[in-house]
């Protein structure tokens, strides 16, 4: 065989083992998912992806939808997803989803084909200038070219750069986008690929250093933590589980836990009903810290956060522990950043108090709290029961038990909007709680079943213990992203079950909320903000060949969320339409639930 480098292959083979190489290098780094749209200019990577066996392969026609599709695949298992697109507004196509990877950390590899230099700017079709068209969303950013033969040496480095800066650029995961330029002919053959490293290695490993973890201004050190009243708040990424119990022991703290931080568990520290409980004025004086140590992502709760803010106007020290420097930080109240691992932090703090052998916080801060959270669990628990025959299941009641129902085994997926709201206000502690995830980098609604597909995709991988997925959306959620279900159980994949479990309340309930329900006039705020579907839901998601359950009632709820009602050869995803409460009766019934949480909370803290 002649010497690969001295090769002079033709234009339409020279693309081909470019494509065929960048595809190897990135699965040499772990890569196992790619998301292609249908579309002429990306042909040659269209091709070298459905080559390669060890990529599981996705069509979607939607590239919308399809990148929220890949950023899913991320979103549960930390790995980056190729996501394919031919050139023009196919590219533009996938801003949405890019900017919420940016902002939640999702790694994605992003690769838009494009028309040669000679056709931009002579009316080409599919031709728009893509050169950095996702601006500051991705972490790195490269025209690669038309690929050339003198340059395939470098085509492995590129490859695998790309993966690395998607796992551990110096800003955190995110998404990398490759501006990949073909010119006529896009077919030819991939017979010139140059060998990659030994053992199948990639051509560049990358590391993320350990960021520091404890103060470095002198002014507030660690050990100023050490003895006083504290909590733990911890949200989505806030550190492992086990890591951020044993630093709340061994403080003595009370820990504050979001679902999305698997951190909402049967201990004694831990208070998941945080919002409600600071609905009372009695528990904000008593129970009032003297430092609050943020880790991982914000939570929804404005209660919560106005609570914060008054604490720190009264002297609460609040300490925000991020790796990335990302500041989530909308009122400013952090007085001190901490760039460091949440778990790193927590060990150094935890090895800092045994070496110091101070004393732990007193033990009736503790019980305050405790005895908050068991009454305001009394309070949700009482209201988590519906009549049947009723006009329809509240929402709380519905995110309840979309956490309570499903086996540990699954992964909820949660909507922006409502759903993330009332499932972090009336979500309860279990045992062995689910997976929760959400898409809270930009807080939309938009890709949301796109993302859970996704998230069914990387669970369906051979190493995975995953046996469901659960998605709870809204009816406006679901008619946003409907083109998702365009023939998604014609894929070979998810080979576990989904199921899209849809709030239907006929339209916008968040809306009902805030002040426009109350100052706008009522057809018109129907209009501009509650815009009520005008399609039958379940005919929509039928004609599209997804089986519909109509669920009215606990029973009905909670025996469609226990597992998988399909065999192996049975439909993979199907949708539950759950009547909801009308919008106007549901806020009434979150208003009558926070004031039963209030009073509970109110009582027991009279006598502790």
């Amino acid at each position: 065989m002649r010497d690969w480098r001295i090769q002079t292959p033709c234009p339409g083979d020279v693309q081909a083992s470019f494509c065929a190489t960048i595809v190897d290098e990135f699965t040499r780094f772990g890569v196992r998912h790619a998301v292609v749209c249908p579309g002429s200019r990306s042909t040659p990577l269209a091709i070298a992806l459905a080559d390669n066996r060890a990529i599981t392969l996705h069509i979607r026609l939607d590239e919308r939808s399809a990148a929220f599709f890949a950023m899913g695949i991320g979103l549960h298992s930390a790995m980056p997803a190729v996501i394919c697109v031919s050139s023009g507004t196919a590219a533009a196509e996938l801003h949405a989803a890019i900017v919420e990877a940016d902002l939640a950390r999702v790694p994605m590899l992003v690769c838009t084909a494009d028309r040669p230099l000679e056709l931009h700017t002579v009316g080409a079709p599919q031709t728009i200038d893509q050169q950095r068209i996702y601006g500051s969303s991705t972490r790195w950013f490269f025209d690669a070219g038309v690929p050339e033969w003198v340059t395939a040496s470098s085509w492995r480095s590129l490859g695998a750069r790309a993966v690395a800066e998607a796992l551990a650029n110096s800003d955190g995961p995110g998404p990398v986008h490759l501006n990949l330029p073909f010119r006529d002919p896009l077919l030819g053959d991939a017979n010139a690929v140059p060998p990659g490293r030994a053992m199948g290695a990639p051509w560049h490993s990358m590391s993320v250093r350990t960021r520091g973890a404890s103060f470095t201004d002198g002014h507030a050190p660690d050990e100023a933590l050490l003895g006083r009243r504290g909590l733990l708040l911890v949200g989505a990424g806030g550190g492992s589980p086990d890591i951020v119990l044993e630093v709340a022991d061994e403080l003595g703290w009370p820990l504050l836990a979001d679902p999305r931080s698997l951190c909402r568990v049967n201990h004694p520290r831990v208070i998941a009903a945080a919002d409600g409980i600071l609905r009372c004025a009695k528990a904000s004086e008593l129970l009032r810290p003297d430092v609050v140590v943020r880790m991982g992502g914000l939570w929804a709760s404005k209660v919560l956060a106005a609570q914060l803010r008054a604490w720190s106007e009264d002297g609460c020290v609040q300490v925000l522990v991020d790796p990335w420097s990302r500041w989530l930080d909308p009122d400013r109240d952090a007085s001190h950043v901490v760039v460091a691992d949440p778990d790193a932090w927590c060990r150094s703090v935890v090895a800092l108090s045994r070496s110091r052998k101070l004393s732990r916080t007193e033990d009736d801060w503790q019980a305050r709290w405790s005895a908050a959270e068991s009454a305001a669990q009394r309070a949700i628990e009482s209201y988590m029961t519906w009549p049947d025959g009723a006009a329809g299941i509240p929402e709380p009641v519905l995110a309840h038990w979309s956490l309570k129902a499903v086996p540990s085994s699954t992964v909820v997926m949660v909507s922006s909007s409502m759903p993330v709201r009332d499932m972090e206000w009336f979500g309860p502690r279990l045992t062995q709680p689910p997976k929760v995830l959400s898409n809270r980098g930009a807080n939309g609604i938009d890709g949301v079943v796109s993302t859970a597909l996704g998230i069914t995709a990387s669970c369906s991988d051979a190493d995975s213990d995953v046996t469901g997925v659960v998605a709870l959306v809204g009816d406006l959620a679901l008619l946003h992203d409907l083109t998702a279900l365009v023939g998604v159980d014609k894929d070979d994949v998810p080979r576990i079950p989904l199921t899209l479990l849809v709030v239907d309340n006929q339209g916008g309930g968040i809306f009902s909320f805030l002040p426009q329900y109350l100052k706008v006039e009522s057809s018109r705020f129907e209009r501009l903000f509650g815009t009520p579907p005008e399609v039958d839901i379940a005919s929509a998601v039928e004609g599209l060949g997804i089986p519909v359950q109509r669920v009215a009632a606990i029973d009905e709820l909670r025996e469609a969320l226990a597992g998988p009602t399909t065999g192996a050869s049975g439909p993979r995803v199907r949708v539950v339409l759950a009547r909801s409460l009308d919008r106007t009766a549901n806020t009434e019934f979150h208003k009558n639930l926070n004031s039963a949480i209030v009073g509970a909370v109110d009582d027991v803290l009279d006598h502790v």
